[in-house]
C-alpha cells in the first residue's frame, strides 16, 4: 500500500497562485500552438495518431448517465477513430470499488467516474491512474419551497435528504455548508431515503431539501407538490472551475502503451469541447444511448454542466489535491494523508 503520509499538511497552492500558474501555462500553449491555429485546426484534432492498425481500448461507462454524452459523441462521430483508438464501451452499473478492481485487474483498460466516488477507494493503493478531467457539475442541493428553505443558512437546524450516508452529494456538500457557514454535522440532520422516495420525504415535512446528483435532482425538482429551488451545486463558488467527472486507466496500460493513454485523453477532450458548442447534436446522439431522458430534458440538463471544462496535466493534479485536502478535512480521507502526495500517487500527465 502506498504510504500518503507527509510531515507537511497544508491544502495545495492557493487558488490565487493556482491562477497565475494556469495564467502561464495557457499563454505558453498559445505560443506553442500558434502554427496549427492559424490553420483553422484545433489543437487537439492536429495531434491525432497517423492513420495505421487503431488500438482496441475496452472502456467501461454507465450509459445512462447524461453527463457523459461526450463519450458517445466520441464513438458515434469517429473521434476515438480518428486518433487511433478502437474503444469498446462497456455499460458498468457495479460499485466503485468493482470498477476500480476491474481497471486494477486489467479486466477492462479505462473507465470514467465521479472524483468523490473514486478519491477514498485510491487512497486504499488500486494500480489505477487519473488521466482527465471530463466536466464539473451533476450534483445539487435543492431547498423545498414549502419549507422556506430558500438560502443556505435557512438549512440550519434543518434535514437534508440523500440516498445514502456515504453518497458523494452527502460528502460533497458537508464541505461546501461548511465552507459556508453551516456546520454539516452539529446544524444539520442528514437523513436517508430511497432516491425515489425523497421527493415524498420533502412533501410529508420530513425533510427540508435534498442532495442529489442529477438527473434524479431534476425529476425530483420536475415531481413534487410545492417545488424546489437550487441552493447549490458542485459547481458554485469556490467549485465553479473544478471537475466532477474523470477518466481513470489501469496502471498496465499507462505502462505498456502509454500512447494509447494519451490518445484516450485528447480524444475525450476534444469530445467535450465539441459537446459543449453543440447541445441539440449531442442530445440527439446520446438519445441512442438512454431512454430515459426526453430531448428537451437532457438540453436543459445540459446547461447545469461545465462541458467546456476538462483539465488535464497540472491543472487536473492540483484539482486532486484540492478535493484530497477536503475529504480529508471531512474524515473521509486518513487524517495522516498529504493531500499533494497523495495527487501526485493517483494522477499521470500523458499529455
Amino acid at each position: 500500500m502506498f504510504d500518503f503520509r507527509d510531515s507537511r499538511d497544508s491544502r495545495p497552492e492557493s487558488s490565487v497562485d493556482a491562477s497565475k500558474r494556469r495564467l502561464l501555462r495557457a499563454a505558453g500553449a498559445a505560443v506553442a500552438a500558434a502554427p496549427l491555429l492559424t490553420l483553422g485546426g484545433n489543437a487537439w484534432a492536429q495531434a491525432a495518431a497517423p492513420a495505421k492498425a487503431l488500438a482496441p481500448v475496452r472502456f467501461a461507462w454507465n450509459q445512462t448517465s447524461f453527463c457523459l454524452t461526450p463519450i458517445a459523441v466520441a464513438q458515434e462521430t469517429g473521434i476515438f477513430a480518428k486518433h487511433g483508438l478502437d474503444v469498446s464501451l462497456i455499460n458498468y452499473a457495479g460499485s466503485t470499488d468493482q470498477l476500480l478492481e476491474s481497471l486494477a485487474t486489467g479486466k477492462a483498460d479505462a473507465a470514467v467516474g465521479m472524483i468523490h466516488r473514486w478519491l477514498k477507494p485510491l487512497e486504499s493503493g488500486f494500480d489505477v491512474k487519473i488521466i482527465a478531467g471530463l466536466h464539473g457539475g451533476c450534483m445539487r442541493l435543492i431547498g423545498y419551497k414549502p419549507a422556506n428553505i430558500t438560502k443556505l443558512a435557512d438549512l440550519k437546524g434543518k434535514a437534508i435528504g440523500v440516498q445514502g450516508m456515504d453518497a458523494p452529494a452527502r460528502h460533497f456538500f458537508s464541505v461546501y455548508l461548511k465552507k459556508n457557514g453551516v456546520d454539516p454535522e452539529r446544524e444539520i440532520t442528514w437523513k436517508v431515503y430511497p432516491r425515489d422516495l425523497l421527493g415524498l420525504a420533502a412533501e410529508k415535512g420530513e425533510i427540508h431539501a435534498v442532495a442529489e446528483t442529477d438527473p434524479i435532482a431534476f425529476k425530483i425538482e420536475r415531481d413534487t407538490k410545492g417545488g424546489f429551488v437550487e441552493l447549490a451545486s458542485n459547481a458554485s463558488g469556490q467549485y465553479h472551475d473544478k471537475v466532477c467527472c474523470v477518466v481513470g486507466v489501469g496502471g498496465k496500460l499507462v505502462r505498456d502503451n502509454r500512447p494509447a493513454a494519451a490518445a484516450l485523453a485528447r480524444s475525450l477532450v476534444e469530445a467535450y469541447e465539441w459537446a459543449s458548442g453543440n447541445i441539440d447534436e449531442s442530445a440527439k446522439i446520446f438519445l441512442k444511448y438512454t431512454t430515459n431522458l426526453p430531448l428537451e430534458d437532457l438540453k436543459s440538463l445540459y446547461k447545469t454542466l461545465t462541458l467546456h471544462h476538462h483539465p488535464v496535466g497540472a491543472d487536473l493534479r492540483d484539482e486532486i489535491a484540492y478535493y484530497a485536502q477536503d475529504f480529508k478535512e471531512l474524515g473521509v480521507l486518513k487524517p495522516g494523508t498529504d493531500p499533494g502526495k497523495y495527487a501526485d500517487h493517483v494522477f499521470v500527465k500523458v499529455l
